[in-house]
């Protein structure tokens, strides 16, 4: 059976050797890894907590459950909430009587009476650069359980109705504030409607204008949302009885000239940051796309992407600051604070404002009034920015260890949209296929995510990867990028 250890006794296993010039953090992974590589811990065998190796090495438990957390990055180690740390099956010798080690996500019990077996647990990844996420560990736990049970404690039983569908009145006025504030746009509480995130935002103003004798025809930025195959924002469009049109983007953002051509009415485009490229809207662009708008009464719906998190240049203004009564400015927390935060805004010139709200009193009555009130106290209190700047500290630290990986084990992929948000571009050699690329790196243990999803169209479109790095352990990127390296040219 597998051994239980209570203990762990340092001269067995890990000698720290404090005269030398090597960390002991460095030590006392290097033991352990070599302890799993030899065969000395097996596979299921369990570690003892943090608190318990700390002392009985001398050492800070801080330091002990960083090295855990950088060898569960790594693969060596698994672990499950509440449940010990167990060396993971690196396809070295098991523990006597201990069965094969399971995913760190347990699937759900079979239905009784099922003789169905389980499927056998994949490896665990070193890293999974998955574009678009957050770091969700870094959540505010306590700041929102703070603000939630704050906003139940003074809200008035009059809130707690079905009340305004444009949301919370006190959550409009604070977010006004703020996007006149952060994003220098033209803003007022009586245009803002607050959604259940980007999503219903976009499916809101599009049904607005889809109204009979409206737009018929949207623009989608290339690459940008791909087609109703890969997106189901652009299947939403579609249903709607909407055509679609692909724009280019290149290195000045939406190519202007090709959407006047498009015959298009209304357009999506992300210019603080475009999704995936990372480009910015350039001025020249920005003048272009309003007088477009302006000169044929067309709509540009702008999705304030990663315009929170900037690092090498200087923040950008909204483009709705340059055309209020064209400009639908939409903005959501799920990158700010989580995906799990359910809530969004929209902006909407002032002739369309009570129609959006109209849609959304139909869709759904109104977003959580308790989770609106949370979020406003965290913006009136300032703990909001606070997040914010703690984050930009760690996003822009992965940033640099993903640039640093790079240059180090592939220097010849010059990495592209890096001045903000938490993802990059590399791009692959001409020809290289992304799939393959993609496939060979999750034998590799690591989840890569190639470009291609989000074109519109595919083409003779160069390959590359979108890299994202915000829900990416700082340390499990070198060992990631180390170990996919031959694959990326």
């Amino acid at each position: 059976m597998a051994i239980e250890w209570s203990g762990l006794s340092p001269e067995l296993l890990v000698r720290l050797d404090r005269s030398g010039g090597q960390p002991l953090r460095a030590q006392l992974e290097g033991s352990l890894r070599e302890a799993i590589r030899g065969g000395r811990l097996r596979a299921g065998e369990r570690l003892p907590s943090s608190r318990e190796l700390a002392r009985e090495l001398g050492v800070s438990r801080g330091m002990v459950q960083d090295c855990y957390r950088q060898l569960l990055a790594e693969g060596y180690l698994t672990s499950r909430g509440g449940s010990a740390t167990r060396v993971a099956d690196i396809g070295g010798p098991r523990a006597a009587g201990q069965p094969e080690a399971r995913p760190a996500v347990v699937p759900g019990p079979a239905f009784e009476g099922s003789s169905s077996p389980r499927q056998p647990a994949e490896s665990p990844l070193i890293a999974d650069f998955q574009p678009g996420v957050p770091d969700l560990s870094s959540f505010p736990r306590a700041d929102w359980a703070w603000a939630v049970k704050h906003a139940c404690t003074h809200a008035a039983d009059a809130d707690l109705g079905y009340g305004d569908p444009r949301g919370s009145a006190e959550l409009r006025e604070v977010l006004a504030g703020y996007l006149r504030r952060v994003r220098a746009a033209d803003v007022s509480p009586a245009r803002m409607i607050i959604s259940t995130g980007f999503a219903q935002g976009v499916n809101l103003v599009l049904r607005t204008l889809a109204r009979p004798g409206g737009v018929t025809r949207v623009a989608l930025e290339d690459p940008g949302y791909g087609t109703a195959q890969d997106d189901e924002t652009v299947r939403a469009v579609l249903a709607m009885g909407i055509d679609v049109a692909y724009v280019p983007v290149d290195e000045h953002g939406l190519v202007v000239s090709e959407l006047a051509a498009s015959g298009a009415q209304a357009v999506v485009v992300t210019p603080a940051h475009q999704a995936p490229t990372g480009v910015v809207l350039s001025p020249a662009r920005r003048q272009e796309l309003t007088e477009w708008a302006r000169r044929g009464g067309g709509y540009v719906i702008e999705d304030d992407y990663d315009s929170e998190f900037r690092y090498d240049k200087e923040p950008v203004g909204a483009l709705q600051g340059l055309a209020p009564d064209q400009v639908f400015l939409l903005g959501t927390a799920s990158k700010a604070l989580a995906p799990a935060v359910r809530l969004g805004w929209v902006h909407a010139p002032s002739a369309l404002a009570d129609a959006v709200a109209a849609e959304k009193e139909m869709s759904d009555r109104g977003s959580c009034l308790i989770d609106q009130l949370a979020l406003a106290t965290l913006l009136t209190t300032g703990r909001y920015d606070r997040h914010l700047r703690r984050m930009r500290t760690v996003y822009a630290a992965r940033r640099a260890a993903l640039t640093d990986a790079f240059a180090r084990h592939a220097p010849r992929v010059r990495l592209t949209g890096l001045a903000a948000g938490f993802q990059a571009v590399a791009p692959l050699p001409p020809g290289a296929g992304e799939t393959a690329v993609i496939a060979a790196a999750r034998d590799r243990r690591v989840r890569l995510h190639g470009i291609a999803g989000y074109r519109g169209n595919p083409d003779g479109a160069p390959p590359a990867l979108v890299m994202g790095f915000g829900n990416v352990r700082e340390r499990a990127i070198e060992p990631a990028i180390a170990a996919i390296a031959d694959l990326l040219g």
